[in-house]
């Protein structure tokens, strides 16, 4: 993993390897913690995040959930993102905010709820490599279902949840795939280890909807937003497993794999076996935000330096 010279941690800068915990950490015991995944582009207008008030309206809604206290203010956490970036000298980054409960004793309600928090900013290409842009990656529907309605909240972004994510995308790599894809407690498609899925099939752009265990991803909704202005249909509705094998083009979205074509899966070729021409199309207007092709119509995009 790249590191960074400064972690924004509990409200001050501080050199990245005096950032620690205490080992009887409320977080390490129990998972209580909840966390972003946010990217900064090098735009020709500077350094800008992407859709920043998002993200941090997230990582709130996501403390809440949980009863956490982020015991800074919005706009706090908002210049602290940014401050992450520019006193380590990046022009584009791969941004992790944090929120846990620290060092408040044994007990699984805990005696505080009130957060520690830190923001790291560090350098990191693309999540599921380069050539899978261009080429595709190839993907397995694990033996692993993401976790039921009411049992572990989905729409929150936990560290916790990602103990399910771990068994997914493990179990695919060890197979020799790229990344894993789970199931619903209905046997229907959910979405991959760390990204949402769409499928196109006839010229219709379909995604399970949030009720199907996932996290309602934010690239996802940008791709859903670009798809509809592209004037495609797009559809969010339950999809059976054997659609994934129909479809004439999958891809995959998220902060870390952006959007990545799938060129198969189950070892099943998908469409042609490469990325689709309506993949590469919304894949040319997510990229072009930061390149200036694409108007930034929703303002999006956030200058570190604004």
């Amino acid at each position: 993993m790249n590191t960074s010279e400064l972690i924004w941690f509990n409200g001050e800068m501080i050199p990245w390897e005096n950032a620690t915990v205490h080992v009887m950490s409320h977080a390490i015991h129990y998972g209580s913690s909840v966390f972003e995944g946010i990217r900064a582009y090098d735009t020709p207008n500077g350094t800008a995040i992407f859709r920043l008030n998002d993200h941090t309206k997230r990582f709130f809604d996501s403390a809440k959930i949980y009863r956490m206290e982020i015991p800074y203010t919005f706009e706090e956490i908002n210049q602290a993102t940014k401050d992450a970036v520019v006193k380590n000298g990046l022009k584009a980054a791969y941004i992790r905010p944090a929120a846990f409960i620290g060092n408040v004793g044994l007990g699984l309600n805990p005696s505080s709820h009130v957060a520690e928090v830190m923001i790291a900013a560090i350098q990191m290409g693309t999540y599921l490599g380069e050539e899978g842009l261009t080429n595709g990656i190839d993907a397995a529907v694990t033996s692993w279902n993401r976790v039921a309605p009411n049992t572990l909240p989905a729409g929150s972004k936990a560290g916790g949840n990602y103990l399910s994510s771990q068994l997914i995308s493990g179990e695919a790599k060890r197979h020799g795939y790229d990344e894993g894809i789970g199931l619903d407690v209905n046997g229907q498609i959910s979405e991959g280890a760390g990204e949402n899925i769409f499928i196109i099939r006839n010229g219709i752009i379909s995604t399970p909807p949030s009720a199907a265990s996932l996290l309602p991803g934010l690239t996802r909704d940008s791709m859903m937003i670009f798809a509809r202005d592209a004037g495609y249909e797009v559809r969010e509705e339950a999809l059976a497993r054997e659609a994934l094998y129909l479809a004439d083009e999958v891809f995959m979205t998220g902060t870390a794999a952006e959007v990545t074509p799938i060129r198969s899966v189950d070892q099943i070729e998908i469409g042609a076996g490469t990325r689709g021409p309506i993949t590469e199309e919304l894949q040319s207007m997510f990229f072009g935000l930061f390149d200036g092709t694409t108007e930034d119509k929703y303002n999006w995009l956030d200058l570190v330096n604004s």
